[in-house]
């Protein structure tokens, strides 16, 4: 059975293997098919193109920061899975570069909120975690936890910490032009585990349809933060709207419990994915 992994992390973003470790990861799972899907940024790209284990087939991507500008009483966070765009396409290579700019930002600023509160972290060591990648709050919180204040990066995100406390805002795209940017540079977007209510607020289903109208071709249900009445429902909206349907790790190392190849994608998802797409090929 081919066995095909679409959302995965590296160093390039908040996982804790490097592109080249996470490809050989990949290999050693059993992996048939996997994607690299760091957050807002191609900078994994080219690392796990070289170390790309021979029968396996890689697959370019990224997970885009998004926003629903319709939801009430606030705007509501989620995340667009993009496959193989071309990363030189000028408005989606612009949309990350600001992205990536702010991520950066952002991180900075939490880190000073915490110095300003006496916590023994600094600038250099959370940017030297995230090893030349994307900073995020992933990385502070290995700072936090180097300093003995959390023992999770979970215990991290919680409310007395990143999660509330010590929490800024990030940049998003507006995430009906992000699927129309995604569909401009030849990629296929994806909408990663839109049930999730673990994660917070999610859209209704209503907003699925417009975004499939506008571009959308896939959900992905199969996901560990997704409960099995919520994948059934993923599904079944998927059918009704004509939507493709995944399942992912959505692997970060040793950030998550999950493991590559927890959940997967069925081959004829997979071939309608790469047959869609016109702005890289899978290597492979």
């Amino acid at each position: 059975m081919t066995r095909i992994d679409l959302h995965c992390h590296s160093t390039a973003s908040d996982g804790t293997l490097t592109p080249a470790q996470l490809v050989t990861a990949g290999a050693q799972a059993g992996l048939d098919v996997m994607a690299i899907t760091d957050h807002d940024t191609t900078g994994g790209w080219a690392e796990a193109e070289a170390a790309r284990p021979e029968g396996m087939c890689l697959v370019r991507g990224a997970e885009l920061s998004c926003r629903w500008f319709g939801g009430e009483p606030w705007p509501i966070a989620l995340h667009l899975l993009a496959y193989l765009f071309d990363p030189a396409e000028p408005r989606l290579a612009a949309d990350l570069t600001a992205l990536r700019r702010d991520r950066e930002q952002r991180a900075e600023k939490i880190v000073d909120k915490l110095r300003a509160d006496g916590v023994p972290i600094s600038w250099d060591e959370v940017r030297g975690y995230a090893a030349g990648g994307s900073v995020g709050r992933p990385h502070i919180a290995q700072a936090l936890i180097r300093a003995g204040l959390v023992r999770t990066t979970d215990e991290a995100f919680a409310s007395r910490w990143l999660g509330s406390r010590y929490f800024v805002p990030k940049a998003d795209l507006d995430v009906f032009e992000a699927v129309r940017a995604v569909r401009a540079a030849g990629g296929v977007p994806v909408f990663a585990h839109p049930r999730a209510t673990v994660r917070g607020r999610v859209v209704p289903d209503r907003l699925i349809a417009e975004l499939a109208d506008a571009g959308l071709f896939g959900l992905e249900a199969d996901h560990e933060d997704h409960t099995p009445e919520q994948r059934a429902h993923v599904r079944a909206l998927a059918e009704d709207l004509g939507l493709v349907v995944t399942g992912s790790s959505d692997f970060h190392g040793t950030h998550k419990r999950v493991q590559l190849g927890a959940f997967t994608t069925a081959p004829e998802a997979y071939e309608k994915i790469v047959s869609s797409a016109t702005g890289v090929p899978v290597l492979g």
